[in-house]
């Protein structure tokens, strides 16, 4: 009771900027405040739970009936219908940006590296929850494969679906970036991962909000900052203005 209560207070703490008037946020004053109450509550959560806390883990049996799409659903392109048509077997997994070895990943090349399986639970920003069964290779696995440079400080996750028009993308820091549970799932409940949940690859960031997860990956990049990268905040929600980056749960 004590864990759920204190990952439901930190869910709010990254949900407030969402919760804002969009005309007040756009006021530098309103900017300012927004971006000093992402640096308390990122602070805030690596004091309560440590840096390389576990999330809580479940059993099987605990597992949700179904785990709901969000978001995209699928991927409105005639060459991810064609991938899904044939079960993935050209899909590619590119490790690229500041690294010293750039990877380029087939499906079978992520299922034979070391796998981690973790019953987590699924939070979302808009409220609900799910706890669901996800199995993978550790990101931290296929950086160090990569050989990561120094100046690299933050892992940018690339997709291959859009909403509204722009490409899905998402980021973290090398924290999340090696936490044990940072996982690149490409099974769900012991099944290859569903279209409406991501297929072929997502990522899971299992201390941060839902919207981090990116789905459909096709790229990992290392980047030393986001300033180049889109609308330059490190992600497709937070470049809106919607969500802050940090989502810690």
């Amino acid at each position: 009771m004590v864990e759920i209560k204190r990952r439901a207070l930190l869910a709010g703490l990254a949900a407030l900027p969402a919760a804002a008037c969009s005309r007040l946020a756009e006021t530098a004053p309103a900017r300012g405040l927004f971006n000093a109450a992402e640096g308390l509550h990122r602070a805030a959560h690596r004091a309560l739970a440590g840096r390389q806390a576990l999330a809580p883990e479940y059993t099987r049996e605990e597992r949700s009936p179904d785990i709901r799409g969000n978001g995209s659903l699928t991927v409105d392109s005639d060459d991810y219908r064609a991938e899904l048509a044939n079960g993935f077997a050209d899909w590619r997994l590119e490790v690229r940006g500041l690294v010293d070895r750039p990877l380029s990943l087939s499906l079978a090349d992520l299922k034979a590296l070391p796998q981690r399986t973790q019953v987590t639970r699924h939070d979302c920003v808009e409220g609900w929850s799910a706890i669901a069964e996800w199995t993978g290779p550790q990101l931290s696995v296929l950086l160090d494969a990569a050989g990561l440079r120094e100046e690299a400080r933050f892992i940018v996750f690339c997709c291959a679906d859009t909403l509204y028009g722009r490409d899905y993308y998402e980021s973290v820091d090398m924290v999340d970036a090696y936490h044990p549970q940072t996982i690149v799932a490409h099974a769900l409940n012991g099944a290859p991962l569903p279209e409406k949940n991501g297929a072929p690859l997502r990522v899971r960031i299992e201390r941060q909000l839902g919207y981090k997860h990116a789905k459909y990956l096709t790229a990992i990049e290392a980047v030393e900052s986001f300033a180049e990268i889109h609308g330059g905040k490190g992600g497709f929600w937070e470049d809106y203005g919607d969500y802050q980056w940090y989502a810690g749960i």
